[in-house]
C-alpha cells in the first residue's frame, strides 16, 4: 500500500503527518457523572493531514501556519508538551511548528491528532529523567488525559471507540468500495465548539437522553453489507446552526452521493458516492482516503 508519511527523522528533529478522522457512526448512550457522555463510535483516520515539526532547541518556540490558532497554553500541542514534561521530568526546550490543513471546529479531530502526534514525537526525541524511553502504551494513557479523542490517533487508524471515546477496540479493515475514497464537505464560515454541541444535545434531548438500540449491532452492520449511518449529535448541531441542516440536505440532493453524515460534533460532513468534483456555495470539499498507521508510526493508504 502507498505510504503517506513524510516522516523525516534526525537525531534532534522529527517532521510528522497528523491525520484527521471521521466518525462513521456516533452513538450517545447516556450522560456520565464526570460531565462527559458515554459514547460508542467507529473512528476512521483519513489522509487529510496537518504537518508537525519538532526539534530540540535552546529555548521553547511554538509557531503555526494559521495565525488564528493560538500557540499558547490553550493549544493541545502545548498541553501535550507540558504533560510530557510533568510525567518524564525532561524539560529540554523544543521548537514546534504546526502546518495547519485540517479545518478547525469541524468534528475531524485535528487538535486531538496534533496532541497525539506531538506526544509521539516527544517520546522519540526525549528520554525520561531516569533515561528511560516512554513506551507507546504509556503514551496512550497520557493521551486520554489530554482529550477523549487523543488516544485514537496512537492506534492503527480504525477503531471502535467507547467510554468517552478513549477506550479503543481494534476491528477488521473496511473493504467495501464506497469506503475506499470519499469527500469531506466543510462549510467555510461555520464552526461549533464541541462542549457547546454536547450541552445543546442534553438540552434538546433532556437530562436522561438515551439512544435506543445496540451500538454493537451498528458496528456489525459495517461488515454485513448494510451499514447503519447515524450521528446523535446532528440534532444539537442543527439546533445551533440551522444552516447546517440546509447544507446537509443540499449535499444529499447532489446526484451521486449515497450517504451524507456529519462527523463528530461537526461542522464537517463526510459524503460517500461516485461524485467527481462536487461544488456547493460556501462549502470546501476535500477528496480523502482512509489511512492506517503501522508500528513505526507511519501512515499508509488503507485499501
Amino acid at each position: 500500500m502507498p505510504c503517506f508519511s513524510k516522516r523525516a527523522v534526525q537525531n534532534t528533529q522529527l517532521s510528522l503527518l497528523s491525520p484527521a478522522k471521521v466518525n462513521l457512526f456516533f452513538h450517545i448512550l447516556h450522560p456520565r457523572e464526570d460531565g462527559f457522555h458515554e459514547i460508542a463510535s467507529l473512528y476512521q483516520a483519513i489522509d487529510l493531514f496537518d504537518g508537525l515539526q519538532v526539534e530540540l532547541a535552546s529555548q521553547d518556540t511554538f509557531t503555526c501556519s494559521d495565525p488564528l490558532l493560538p500557540m499558547n497554553e490553550s493549544n493541545l500541542v502545548v498541553k501535550a508538551l507540558q504533560l510530557f514534561r510533568t510525567k518524564t521530568g525532561n524539560r529540554q526546550p523544543v521548537r514546534i511548528h504546526l502546518e495547519k490543513k485540517i479545518p478547525m471546529q469541524a468534528g475531524l479531530g485535528g487538535g486531538s491528532s496534533n496532541a497525539a502526534t506531538a506526544l509521539w514525537a516527544f517520546s522519540k526525541l526525549l528520554l525520561t529523567e531516569d533515561n528511560r524511553v516512554v513506551e507507546e502504551g504509556e503514551l496512550r494513557n497520557w493521551a486520554a488525559m489530554l482529550g477523549s479523542d487523543v488516544p485514537f490517533f496512537l492506534s492503527s487508524g480504525l477503531a471502535y471507540c467507547t467510554g468517552r471515546g478513549e477506550v479503543l477496540q481494534a476491528v477488521a479493515p473496511l473493504t467495501r468500495p464506497e469506503f475506499s475514497s470519499f469527500w469531506i464537505a466543510k462549510p467555510r464560515e461555520d464552526g461549533l465548539p464541541t462542549p457547546v454541541v454536547y450541552q445543546t444535545y442534553r438540552r434538546e434531548r433532556g437530562a436522561d437522553c438515551i439512544r435506543l438500540g445496540n451500538p454493537q449491532d451498528t458496528l456489525a452492520s459495517f461488515y454485513t453489507g448494510q451499514p447503519l449511518f447515524y450521528n446523535d449529535l446532528e440534532i444539537a448541531a442543527f439546533a445551533l446552526l440551522p444552516s447546517l441542516k440546509t447544507i446537509r440536505d443540499q449535499l444529499k440532493n447532489m446526484v451521486g452521493f449515497s450517504t451524507v453524515l456529519m462527523s463528530g460534533s461537526g461542522t464537517a460532513f463526510f459524503c460517500l458516492g461516485p461524485v467527481q468534483a462536487p461544488e456547493l456555495s460556501a462549502v470546501s470539499f476535500f477528496s480523502v482516503k482512509p489511512c492506517m498507521r503501522n508500528e513505526q508510526g507511519d501512515w499508509y493508504e488503507a485499501q
